[in-house]
């Protein structure tokens, strides 16, 4: 890749992170719980039901780990918003590694 196609990627790049929206970092998870009440159906000894789903957002953020309860409504939006942070990362990823790649070809042209 020269570096007219690195700039122009960088740009695509550019527009593909102005468009993102909201975003959040994490992961979410489905949680199953049993309870303390004696005699509930999630303790029943052939066939128990736990209680839930029960979702959880787990995230580390300026050194500090943090779960969050998501209600069940709610976790097509925080999905979306975490795929929006893992595109966010990639792109910003590719970037950088596309302006190194423009930074060593302009240092080897100006050499030669």
């Amino acid at each position: 890749m020269n570096t007219t196609q690195i700039r122009s990627r960088i740009g695509e790049i550019q527009r593909e992170l102005a468009a993102l929206g909201a975003m959040r970092p994490g992961s979410l998870s489905e949680q199953y719980n049993v309870c303390g009440t004696p005699g509930c159906r999630c303790k029943d000894p052939k066939k128990p039901k736990k209680h839930g789903p029960y979702y959880h957002l787990n995230y580390t953020w300026g050194g500090k780990a943090h779960t969050r309860f998501v209600k069940a409504a709610d976790v097509g939006d925080v999905q979306n918003e975490l795929d929006a942070y893992k595109c966010f990362r990639a792109l910003t990823e590719e970037w950088v590694d596309l302006e190194l790649e423009r930074v060593r070809q302009e240092r080897d042209r100006a050499r030669n």
